[in-house]
């Protein structure tokens, strides 16, 4: 999806990229000119990349990227659930 975004908007304008999470990338905020990733798939990276635990995986990425300000193009991190939807979606049925 970065190549995508970088092929459609970056002619324009510079866009912020967080360094190795690529593959949580879920989309672009064009009317704001933010990269949106997902705070779930952000956590996955660091546990398969590299070998992290889910808690120590996310206290890192809230210490050093989700709660970091770059200025107006700082990335968006959204929640999409995954947690959720894997913890009460699994008892509901």
């Amino acid at each position: 999806m970065k190549e995508q975004i970088i092929e459609l908007y970056s002619s324009t304008d510079d866009i912020m990229f967080a360094d190795g999470l690529d593959d949580a990338i879920i989309g672009f905020e064009p009317n704001i000119w933010k990269v949106v990733y997902s705070r779930n798939k952000s956590i996955d990276v660091l546990i398969q990349r590299d070998g992290m635990g889910e808690e120590e995986a996310l206290e890192f990425l809230e210490y050093n990227t989700f709660n970091a300000y770059f200025g107006e193009k700082t990335p968006l991190w959204v929640e999409d659930f995954k947690w959720y939807n894997e913890t009460f979606k699994t008892k509901e049925k």
